[in-house]
């Protein structure tokens, strides 16, 4: 399971003051920490004003790989802002390490061809979002075919098949009941009509404006990676999201002789109940 680590965003009030501050230490400590409980990747995500986002998303990421070995996902709606960011990661103020990855294309006309060939560009991984000029899909149907669509054109521009990773979208099921349901019913249909791409998800969306979330969170990541989900936007800092990680990857035969879950038991990682 490839885990990017959330924490680095600027919807969060204390990690706005961070950015808007240039407050290295904190940015760093977020990042050690997620680096430390589990994340491959560090999602870096402003949140600020278009006029100083490319600015800031540059600063995260320098300060990120200035603090851990890890490599970013760079995370902004705007084609720009995703530019500074890339840029910024092969600077000589990052450290070496895996290509980043680009937080997000879409099938929608303004985004999908400008962020396909910036990925190309800079030999980056690229998430791509199940959604296009008609709006949200409500559908799995709708979203494996605009995945296909995003896949065509991802690999007609260059890209690797094993270097684009699809977001079907989960929604709030506190909203639209079914969508649960229906974000399985892709994850499951992507991962059988392109087998060469990842499958990814921002996991926390799901339980937006219900209560008890990490329930929700930990009982539909479990649902998701069973049908095939292979990558997640999650806090790794939340021990009990992170266990369950564990056990369904040694239950789904991802993790060979279960050693990854036994060597978390001995690190403390998982509870003895």
């Amino acid at each position: 399971m490839l885990i990017v680590g959330e924490r680095i965003n600027g919807t969060s009030k204390r990690v706005r003051e961070a950015i808007l501050a240039r407050d290295q230490d904190l940015i760093a400590d977020l990042a050690r920490r997620q680096a430390e409980a589990g994340a491959d990747y560090l999602d870096v995500n402003a949140g600020t004003g278009p006029e100083r986002e490319a600015e800031d998303i540059a600063w995260l990421v320098k300060t990120v790989q200035a603090a851990v070995d890890r490599p970013v996902c760079i995370d902004s709606p705007s084609p720009q802002a995703l530019r500074a960011g890339v840029e910024a990661s092969a600077s000589p103020a990052g450290k070496p390490g895996a290509r980043p990855l680009l937080n997000s294309a879409s099938a929608e006309a303004s985004r999908m061809e400008a962020v396909i060939a910036l990925a190309r560009e800079h030999r980056a991984r690229l998430i791509a979002l199940t959604l296009d000029d008609s709006g949200l899909p409500t559908t799995a149907e709708q979203r494996i075919e605009i995945a296909e669509r995003l896949t065509r054109a991802a690999t007609r521009e260059g890209l690797a098949p094993e270097d684009v990773f699809i977001d079907p979208l989960a929604r709030a099921v506190g909203i639209e009941n079914d969508q649960g349901r229906v974000f399985l019913d892709a994850v499951a249909g992507i991962r059988q009509e392109l087998p060469e791409v990842h499958v990814i998800c921002g996991l926390s969306n799901i339980s937006f404006r219900m209560p008890a979330r990490g329930l929700l969170n930990r009982t539909f990541l479990a649902m998701a990676m069973a049908r095939g989900l292979e990558a997640a936007i999650l806090d790794p800092l939340d021990g009990n999201l992170m266990a369950v990680i564990y056990a369904a990857e040694a239950l789904l035969a991802r993790d060979e002789m279960c050693l990854g879950y036994v060597q978390a038991y001995r690190e403390g990682r998982l509870s003895n109940e």
